[in-house]
């Protein structure tokens, strides 16, 4: 193979993956605004979100009642109770385990 041919065949494969790489981004390339943001139909699409300086408009009504949220309070306080009597447990029954395992003829007695 030649000098010429074996750059022509250089020159190709590098066109090819220039290519190649360049295609992976034709979907994004697709999508940008061509002239005027006011010419791009999306722009006047509305979002669900608001804008980040805007605050949300005061509610006419409280979220919960008070009775309701004491209500919660009490099943919340509850739950976390229940949960630190369990752990709690749970470690006392871990170090059992291990002095057992530490002194097995005492645990066979």
């Amino acid at each position: 193979m030649s000098g010429v041919q074996r750059n022509g065949a250089l020159a190709g494969a590098a066109l090819l993956l220039v290519m190649l790489d360049l295609g992976g981004c034709s979907t994004s390339i697709s999508e940008m605004p061509i002239g005027s943001v006011s010419s791009d139909p999306r722009a006047t699409e509305t979002g669900a979100y608001l804008p980040v300086n805007a605050l949300p408009p005061e509610r006419d009504e409280a979220a919960m009642d008070p009775a309701e949220r004491a209500k919660v309070q009490k099943e919340l306080v509850a739950a976390r109770d229940h949960q630190a009597t369990a752990a709690a447990a749970k470690g006392q029954g871990q170090a059992n385990d291990q002095n057992q395992a530490q002194n097995p003829a005492q645990a066979a007695k």
